[in-house]
């Protein structure tokens, strides 16, 4: 059976001056490639529903164990945040951010889930490993 997955994320990350904002837009595309993008004064804000291209990623760079430990420290009943380093973006490379923003600013991205729950949304975008290789979490 197909699960339909029911999410809202919205990614948003600062352009600074010394930055061209088409390349910032390119940076967040290489990581979210089903998003609409747009730009607003100072800042690139994207929408998507979808994070099957972000996963993806986090599958072919083998650091599915990384970012469920970032999605699952912050998740809550109705979703989950994490931040990005927009210089890695650049290169297409998922490297989460912690502690202090970088100076060019973090790519921020907050997922609203409404279905099915947090827990199964992160199973399926980043799911539990063995050994560093993904197990169907329901066993299957």
């Amino acid at each position: 059976m197909t699960t339909i997955y029911s999410v809202d994320a919205r990614i948003e990350t600062p352009v600074n001056d010394t930055e061209v904002t088409d390349r910032v837009i390119d940076a967040v595309e290489a990581l979210f490639p089903d998003v609409d993008v747009r730009s607003e004064p100072g800042r690139v804000v994207a929408e998507t529903h979808s994070l099957e291209g972000f996963s993806d990623r986090l599958h072919d760079q083998e650091i599915l164990d990384t970012a469920r430990r970032e999605f699952f420290d912050s998740a809550d009943e109705e979703g989950f945040s994490f931040a990005l380093k927009k210089q890695a973006a650049y290169e297409g490379v998922i490297n989460f951010a912690v502690g202090e923003p970088d100076e060019l600013g973090d790519i921020e991205v907050d997922v609203a889930v409404r279905d099915p729950s947090v827990e199964e949304y992160i199973d399926h975008v980043a799911p539990p490993t063995e050994g560093g290789t993904p197990v169907d979490p329901d066993g299957q």
